[in-house]
């Protein structure tokens, strides 16, 4: 099942990881196809200091250090700072990426701390406040990148009426959270905090969300399997959102 995941014509930096090991790391879909694509706007270069928020078990700090140069502060508020440095340690990558508890609205780190904020597959649960914006970019240095990539759709749920019934059996009311890229595009821009570089649908993110969760073995897979054949791709996807301080 995990050669299917070998995607070099999409992917070639993710193609170089194990996806046994990605797999292993799993608390959502495709986390390093996402991260590569959305790096391709951020312009992230050695030496960089980014804070990867939400970072899970650690495959995009991973990634992010191995493949970028950069100095990885890995924010997680359900993983084992422990465990995660273990992992670190374990991947080479120790020097370069520490692992720190931290809720999103309470990050313990100082003012214009960051060179790029990076949030894969996480910033829906606690970025889509009005005020949230303004919170995170307090820890961008000026002129900062800030990147997410995050569960989308093609419709808004308050344009079609309801949360589809294919959606709402596999997530409930968290698909709420869930905006197509220009309700994204507009809820940074409005604010003058940022100027939004990208603003993307991934075209390929329906059938890439499929593949993977096809190939691993969590205990939502038959759910969100599911979930996404009852879609099509008619409504759901990722979005891709970068911008600069």
């Amino acid at each position: 099942m995990t050669r299917q995941l070998h995607q070099p014509d999409l992917y070639p930096l993710t193609s170089k990881y194990d996806a046994a090991w990605l797999l292993d790391l799993d608390m959502g879909p495709n986390p390093l196809w996402l991260l590569e694509d959305l790096a391709r706007g951020l312009a992230l270069q050695p030496g960089m200091r980014v804070l990867d928020l939400g970072s899970g078990r650690g495959a995009t700090s991973v990634f992010l250090a191995r493949e970028f140069g950069v100095e990885v502060v890995a924010a997680d508020l359900w993983v084992d700072p422990a465990q995660a440095s273990t992992l670190f340690a374990e991947a080479g990558v120790a020097g370069r990426v520490e692992a720190v508890r931290a809720e999103a609205h309470a990050l313990p780190f100082e003012p214009a701390a960051f060179d790029a904020i990076v949030s894969i597959d996480a910033y829906e649960y606690f970025g889509t406040a009005d005020s949230y914006l303004a919170y995170i970019t307090r820890f961008l240095k000026p002129g900062g990148r800030l990147g997410i990539a995050t569960p989308a759709m093609r419709q808004e749920v308050r344009d079609l009426g309801e949360i589809p019934a294919h959606i709402r059996a596999c997530v409930g009311w968290e698909a709420a959270a869930w905006h197509t890229a220009e309700w994204w595009r507009f809820h940074w821009a409005i604010t003058g905090l940022v100027s939004v570089t990208s603003a993307r649908l991934q075209e390929t993110g329906w059938a890439d969300w499929l593949r993977w969760t096809r190939a691993g073995h969590t205990p939502d897979r038959d759910r969100v399997i599911a979930m996404l054949e009852a879609d099509r791709g008619d409504l759901l996807s990722f979005a891709l959102v970068t911008a600069v301080k």
